[in-house]
């Protein structure tokens, strides 16, 4: 269960499991969640995984600030998924009243596609709607990442078609090579 150390429960996702194990970040993890990002979504480390932004972004995605704000927010969590003691995945959970939203989704590129993906989202659902009661997860993904939206699809998520702007100027998200990037909510019943 996310909040305590424990072994996955969803053990025959990869072959890492028995040693896997969710918890609640805390402020000493900062660095390490952001190396974990940025090295999932940005740069030519990216590149070994299939989730890189890599061609669409340039420059940082998060930023220790950021995380932290995170981390110490009232009605968010951000998870952390350790293997042998190393960091291998994290997610952020924030309750937003009928609706949880998911976010800050990494998983070091060399464990990307292996179905460590898949159990900490089925894990993230699952707390959201059984500790939080909520009946539904959102989460925004950029348009232009239709492989990402089609996996995020193959687990239940529908596209609404809303879309919102992506934050140009606003180096902090990093800096877009193209100017046509924006993000559209996919939802989820839960349950």
């Amino acid at each position: 269960m996310i909040g305590r150390a424990r072994p996955d429960s969803l053990a025959g996702m990869d072959t890492a499991a028995s040693r896997r194990a969710f918890r609640d970040a805390t402020p000493v993890d900062v660095p390490a969640i952001v190396a974990l990002i940025e090295s999932a979504y940005r740069g030519d480390a990216s590149r070994a995984g299939w989730t890189t932004e890599a061609d669409l972004i340039e420059g940082q995605r998060t930023d220790a600030e950021g995380v932290l704000a995170v981390i110490t927010r009232a009605d968010t969590r951000l998870v952390v998924v350790e293997n042998g003691g190393s960091l291998v995945a994290c997610c952020q959970l924030e309750h937003r009243g009928k609706h949880a939203y998911f976010g800050m989704f990494a998983v070091r590129p060399a464990r990307q596609g292996a179905g460590l993906g898949k159990v900490v989202l089925a894990e993230a659902e699952r707390f959201a709607h059984e500790e939080w009661g909520v009946p539904e997860m959102h989460m925004t993904v950029i348009t232009a990442r239709e492989d990402l939206i089609a996996w995020y699809v193959r687990r239940g998520y529908e596209r609404t078609g809303r879309t919102s702007p992506f934050p140009y100027g606003e180096d902090r998200f990093g800096r877009p090579t193209r100017d046509d990037l924006e993000f559209e909510l996919l939802t989820k019943k839960l349950g």
